[in-house]
């Protein structure tokens, strides 16, 4: 009798122990997800950045302060927060870009500048709803690997969570002003 009580408890916490582990295997795999949306959003931004950037220059030269601190600041990061701080710095120097463009009556009314000016908006768009999805997936792996019983499984199997994709000041939390 003892024997098979002490053998259901331990099937029951082997089935817990599985359940939970696979549990968190699914909201890590969530999460990689999430982030490869952010990635294909950084992406199209970084894409259109040189075309965006040339169209402007054809409008002015002198302006080359501007452009190579844009080209300078898409470089590449590795993690979420050094991914962060580096869209951070670009996304200032797009407004950079667009304060240059607002000198410049006949190139706001270019049909390029206005084409890419509307991509432009049409991703921040949607790397803020991917970013939002991230940092929700984040939100729940956090959840689940810092309450109990989970924090027993998350650190017996180091599943650590990731790190919320954060914008660093009030400034920055919006996308990049377009006037057209």
């Amino acid at each position: 009798m003892i024997a098979a009580t002490l053998g259901a408890f331990i099937l029951a916490v082997a089935l817990w122990l599985g359940w939970t582990y696979n549990c968190f295997v699914g909201l890590r795999n969530t999460q990689r997800e999430a982030w490869s949306g952010i990635d294909v959003q950084l992406r199209k931004r970084h894409d259109l950045v040189p075309a965006l950037v040339e169209c402007v220059r054809g409008y002015q030269a002198h302006e080359r302060g501007t452009f190579e601190a844009i080209v300078s600041a898409r470089t590449v990061a590795a993690t979420p927060a050094a991914i962060a701080a580096k869209e951070n710095q670009l996304t200032t120097q797009l407004r950079g870009l667009f304060a240059v463009a607002e000198q410049y009556p006949e190139l706001k009314a270019d049909a390029n500048f206005r084409q890419l000016s509307a991509q432009l908006v049409a991703i921040e768009d949607d790397l803020q709803y991917a970013r939002r999805y991230f940092n929700g997936a984040v939100r729940d792996f956090r959840n689940a690997a810092e309450s109990f019983p989970g924090v027993l499984v998350a650190r017996a199997f180091r599943f650590e969570p990731g790190e919320f994709f954060e914008i660093e000041t009030a400034s920055e939390r919006s996308a990049p002003a377009v006037a057209l």
